[in-house]
């Protein structure tokens, strides 16, 4: 994970501002890996993961700050990006905040909190996740290639306001439903929720991709490689901590119910869809 974020660092850096010599973007990099490992100490000492979304929002709202204010000359791409990342982060950090505070924990690190080494490969997995996600923001912001905002960068935050709109609604309506104390037990599959089985994962996805078509037209060089960025989310979301995670989760409390498998076979994993009788 540390060379990953160092080989990011590095293209990164290429072509972008730099502070008494020393590149911004790898700054940012640098720090985002330094404040989870930073945070891993109180968290273990504690036995507690309940700050560890919340210090991964507080990452993205540093980085991207640092990097626009160590910019000599922001330009108009940079401040958009700035302020799409800071309501980004600042919208999820408050909304996993409060769903931790009402459930008391993350059972994802139920196992992992007692090892030492594999918590903190957590929290480092966590600065690597930031680097990445947040790489061609960071480079667009530090770079000192073209300034106009072009085509792509029209089109991505089109695409950013979709995503967002989707993941915003998703949370929303998921919330909505487990307040509700007739819903205990049972699975969502109302609203967004009828059309995909994870519409919040699909508007996260959008989302990176239109902060990356923004970022596009300032990006020159090895600071291509930071578009790796929505893929990054996208695999890591479809393949490692996101939907597998929750698919197996749900075939287990519900597997073999008819209107789950029903739901399963008629709602798409990820893209959404028209539910069959959205036309009725």
């Amino acid at each position: 994970m540390i060379l990953i974020g160092a080989g990011i660092a590095w293209a990164g850096s290429q072509g972008g501002s730099s502070v008494l010599g020393v590149p911004v973007f790898a700054l940012a990099v640098g720090l985002a890996f330094a404040i989870q490992w930073l945070a891993f100490i109180p968290a273990y000492v504690f036995q507690t993961e309940r700050f560890f979304d919340i210090v991964g929002s507080l990452t993205y709202v540093s980085l991207t700050l640092m990097a626009l204010i160590l910019t000599a000359a922001p330009d108009p791409r940079s401040i958009v990006l700035t302020t799409l990342v800071l309501i980004w982060a600042v919208r999820l950090g408050a909304f996993l905040s409060t769903r931790i505070h009402k459930v008391g924990k993350d059972e994802r690190f139920d196992e992992i909190k007692p090892s030492p080494l594999r918590f903190f490969t957590a929290w480092t997995l966590q600065g690597l996740w930031v680097s990445v996600t947040l790489g061609a923001a960071l480079a667009a912001i530090t770079s000192t290639g073209p300034a106009g905002f072009g085509v792509p960068g029209v089109v991505g935050l089109a695409a950013w306001v979709l995503g967002f709109g989707v993941e915003v609604a998703a949370d929303a309506q998921k919330a909505r439903f487990r307040e509700n104390p007739e819903n205990e037990g049972r699975f969502i599959r109302s609203g967004l929720w009828a059309w995909s089985r994870h519409p919040n994962y699909f508007g996260e996805i959008v989302l990176w991709i239109g902060i990356a078509l923004i970022a596009l037209p300032a990006l020159q060089g090895w600071q291509m490689a930071t578009l790796v960025s929505p893929v990054f989310v996208a695999l890591l979301l479809t393949r490692v901590s996101g939907v597998p995670k929750l698919e197996k989760k749900a075939d287990e409390k519900w597997g073999g119910l008819t209107d789950y498998e029903d739901y399963k076979e008629q709602t798409p994993l990820l893209i959404p869809l028209p539910p069959p009788n959205a036309s009725g």
